[in-house]
């Protein structure tokens, strides 16, 4: 009888926190739909500010209009953490063509981030196709020096989540630069990471590593529909000397800041959830994507919990990083200076992946906590999230370490991400309200149960 009764009690209990739950987590679906302020926010920081590149007046523009958007939330504490970034500028509108005989075809190029700049009268001279390093490793010095790489590898239409195409060939625009260099190449030309063919050059960073400053070569983007006709143009005219100019500088670094406000947590205020996108974005278009939506949909996360009149166990902490597109230094410095204060966090989430349907979420953790997460799945179910796979949670919260922490990336419909990442279309019209507010909701509902139930 006695068993019968406890049996019964704890079935009762589970079957009352199923139900409070799921209250709960249409509040916060209701409020994300219908009063909160990411939208607007996004709105201000893509058409008022505009690209925000690390460095850039529009980098610091945005610091201080987030700053001001969480004080107005009236979080416990809203505050700047200082960082030094990279600071480089484009320079004027790259110019390139083909040229075959007295005719010349122009092509859309845009300068890869922190590449130099080519001779002041730009570089012209004949120029090797080629799909991956492994290719060009091949050819070697004797067929590389010299000339211009062109690396056509595009990204595999075969893989049906996106980021895994983007994975399988972007080591050739972060890397191609440095290795061609090595053999002697006078500059590359690299394929825009975009299923898409259409006529917009994608930039992003490439990587020289401890090349010194004197063997750098430039490195820039051509559209995939420049890249198909080039490579066309190579196989009718293997000689075909191919020119581009671009005047790109790199400057010291300078000051700029990670964005931070909290909810201090009412029973464990030292435990730390962190929440969070990057304030930084290239400069081709406004960063609405990439990753203003982000930062917006973490802000609104405490938004939620502020309208709803939630008090968190933990402290929950939402952070705006600075410069994850160029070098990482504000995901690199909070991490930095959270383990000097020996802070513990338990709990990080990162939306860097465009605002579009949320999907679910990518999850690093150990087994038990990934259990816990996936046993929420059911109360998720109703607005169309199942996706709980372990996986790269983000770049930022990589660096934030604990004795025992959950991270957690959000998940969205990544079809038409790569449309627009790092390129001139990724601006605020190509954000759409109610996907944005969804994803918004399905982070604050992580959020709520973690909070609610770690132990």
């Amino acid at each position: 009888m006695k068993n019968l009764i406890y049996t019964l009690l704890f079935v009762t209990a589970v079957s009352w926190s199923q139900t409070t739950d799921e209250h709960m987590l249409k509040q916060i679906y209701k409020t994300a739909l219908t009063d909160v302020n990411c939208y607007y926010w996004l709105d201000d920081l893509s058409n008022k500010i505009g690209h925000r590149l690390s460095g850039s007046d529009g980098a610091e523009k945005a610091v201080l209009y987030t700053k001001t958007q969480l004080e107005k939330l009236g979080l416990d504490r809203v505050y700047l953490q200082e960082v030094m970034v990279p600071k480089w500028v484009r320079g004027a509108q790259e110019v390139a063509y083909a040229e075959v005989g007295k005719t010349k075809t122009s092509f859309p190029i845009c300068a890869l981030g922190l590449s130099v700049a080519t001779p002041k009268n730009g570089l012209k001279a004949s120029i090797i196709e080629v799909k991956s390093l492994e290719e060009l490793k091949v050819l070697g010095e004797e067929k590389v020096r010299g000339k211009i790489v062109f690396f056509n590898r595009p990204m595999n239409p075969e893989y049906i989540e996106t980021f895994h195409a983007y994975g399988s060939c972007v080591d050739q625009r972060s890397s191609g630069a440095r290795e061609a260099g090595l053999l002697g190449a006078l500059g590359v030309i690299v394929r825009s990471m975009n299923l898409r063919l259409d006529d917009l050059p994608h930039t992003g960073m490439t990587n020289y590593k401890d090349t010194p400053l004197e063997q750098r070569i430039p490195a820039a983007a051509i559209s995939t529909n420049g890249a198909e006709l080039l490579s066309k143009m190579l196989k009718d005219n293997p000689n075909l000397q191919f020119y581009f100019n671009q005047s790109c500088e790199t400057f010291p670094d300078v000051k700029s800041y990670n964005v931070i406000g909290e909810i201090k947590g009412t029973e464990h205020p030292e435990r730390i959830m962190v929440v969070g996108g990057h304030l930084d974005s290239w400069d081709l278009g406004d960063g609405s994507q990439d990753d203003g939506a982000g930062c917006v949909q973490s802000m609104s996360v405490l938004e939620i919990f502020k309208k709803l009149h939630y008090k968190p166990k933990n402290t929950i902490r939402v952070v705006l990083f600075m410069n994850e597109e160029n070098g990482v230094k504000g995901g690199l410095r909070y991490g930095e200076l959270a383990s000097a204060s020996k802070e513990n966090h338990i709990f990080a989430m990162e939306s860097d992946s465009g605002g579009f349907s949320p999907r679910g979420f990518s999850i690093e953790s150990d087994d038990e906590s990934y259990a816990k997460i996936a046993g929420w799945k059911n109360l998720f179910e109703p607005y169309l999230i199942h996706i709980f796979e372990r996986g790269h949670s983000g770049t930022d919260i990589g660096p934030i370490q604990s004795e025992k922490i959950v991270k957690v990336g959000l998940h969205p419909d990544s079809q038409r991400y790569f449309d627009y990442h790092h390129a001139a279309n990724d601006t605020f019209d190509s954000v759409n309200k109610r996907e944005l507010e969804l994803g918004t909701a399905t982070m604050a509902s992580l959020m709520y149960l973690f909070d609610t139930y770690f132990k």
